[in-house]
């Protein structure tokens, strides 16, 4: 009997308003080692950004913390003025000290002068997608999104995200304003996130993956591998198109420094899984 080949939705509306293609791009990759300073090869991270868009990617993220403030810069130069139909997400709520460096800050005095900042860079009257890096241990949640909140209310941000939150947190975010993003880790071999994935699948609410190529453990690559040489594809692009077909409100956005490697990730898109395909990878033993 023949595996029939499982259909996915190529596009999604991010707030029920943003009609954006699945696979995006992360432009976390054209900034320097360590995610600090500009790129080794400027010219190629503008490069990646143009094809992007004429690959048909119309969702980019991005954060102020990328370079610091490299990234934003690097896509206004590169895309501004921006298509029509291009929604970026940026984030706040990260700061830098260094190569590799993330120190978190939710404190609304930080979270404004972040905003204000990635406002400027991106060039941008208002941002698309505006989502909190990650909740502050030392400044109360709800501070933190009284902040956004407002800003939302002065139309400085059209729509609100988070990152790597549980169900509890959006529940509570949401008694402020629409939570219409949640971007956690994972990936086809580390599903520790996977309740918040279905949560936000009955809520409507968009599931982006950072890290979304943690094909790292033995296990996943050999099925991986399996599934990839059925297709004379990489494992890189099985992996990504397993989290097109797994749910459709995730949106991937896999990052990459060249123009060769955007291409290949774009791919992924075109590759039409079965059913025993996602019974394979679905079998793939999870991180936590």
């Amino acid at each position: 009997m023949i595996s029939s080949t499982i259909t996915f939705e190529k596009t999604f509306d991010l707030g029920g308003d943003l009609t954006v293609n699945r696979l995006g791009y992360g432009a976390m990759r054209i900034t320097g080692k360590g995610i600090w300073g500009p790129p080794n090869d400027r010219e190629e991270a503008i490069r990646v950004l143009k094809r992007a868009v004429e690959l048909d990617v119309n969702f980019i993220d991005t954060a102020d913390s990328y370079g610091p403030h490299i990234s934003e810069e690097l896509i206004a130069e590169a895309l501004y003025p921006y298509p029509a139909d291009l929604v970026i997400g940026t984030k706040g709520g990260l700061t830098r000290t260094g190569p590799d460096q993330w120190p978190v800050n939710a404190h609304p005095d930080y979270l404004k002068s972040a905003l204000e900042g990635s406002l400027k860079r991106l060039k941008l009257d208002q941002i698309p997608l505006y989502q909190l890096h990650r909740i502050d241990p030392n400044v109360p949640a709800e501070k933190s999104f009284e902040f956004l909140q407002k800003a939302q209310q002065e139309g400085k941000i059209k729509h609100i995200g988070l990152s790597e939150v549980d169900i509890d947190i959006i529940k509570k975010a949401g008694e402020f304003f629409e939570v219409v993003s949640v971007q956690n880790m994972y990936s086809v071999d580390n599903r520790k996130w996977e309740p918040v994935l279905q949560y936000c699948k009955e809520n409507d609410i968009a599931f982006i993956p950072w890290y979304p190529l943690n094909a790292a453990n033995v296990a996943s690559q050999e099925k991986l591998k399996k599934v990839a040489d059925k297709y004379q594809a990489t494992v890189y692009q099985i992996a990504l198109s397993w989290l097109l077909h797994h749910a459709n409100n995730i949106l991937v956005i896999p990052g990459t420094s060249t123009v060769s490697h955007l291409e290949e990730n774009m791919k992924a898109a075109d590759i039409a899984l079965t059913a025993d395909d996602m019974q394979e990878l679905e079998s793939i033993t999870t991180g936590s």
